[in-house]
């Protein structure tokens, strides 16, 4: 049921379900003097800035340690850790609603593996997040109060 609006430009397939449109990145796969401090990092050792990008897309539930080792456990294994890192630019897209640009984004880290790492990096700070605390630090920095550890009040029984 297609149907094309008054001013006479076609309707995507987003406009069509009610969804948003997809946001373009903050900045581009190759805009790594945004940040040099991070690129150097990452070109040296892409198992830090993937697993500080990966604590934050898992919201938490992964430390930046344990998938940073995951990273570099895949990376000697196989040689091949662009297959892992993809995964997370997919699942960063999607919770961002970015674009898949340039490319899809197996190619975009299968061929710019540090690029890519640099420009998630670079998202999400820009988008708020300081990188080296971690995700738990990020929310209470944001006013996002974690859930109360206290147990809830419980009340007496029946009584006499």
């Amino acid at each position: 049921m297609y149907s094309k609006p008054e001013d006479g430009s076609a309707t995507t397939a987003f406009a069509m379900q009610g969804q948003a449109p997809l946001a373009a990145w903050s900045t581009g796969l190759f805009d790594c003097f945004d940040d040099c401090g991070n690129c150097f990092v990452t070109w040296l050792c892409p198992c830090i800035t993937f697993g500080q990008i990966a604590e934050i897309i898992d919201r938490g539930s992964s430390s930046c340690g344990t998938s940073g080792a995951l990273y570099a456990l895949v990376m000697l294994l196989t040689e091949c850790n662009c297959i892992y890192s993809c995964f997370y630019r997919a699942k960063m897209r999607s919770q961002y609603g970015l674009q898949e640009k340039p490319c899809p984004d197996c190619l975009v880290h299968f061929f710019c593996e540090p690029c890519a790492l640099c420009q998630e990096y670079r998202e999400l700070k820009k988008r708020g997040f300081v990188m080296n605390i971690g995700w738990h630090a990020n929310m209470e920095r944001q006013g996002h109060t974690p859930a109360a550890t206290m147990p809830p009040h419980m009340y007496p029984g029946m009584t006499r």
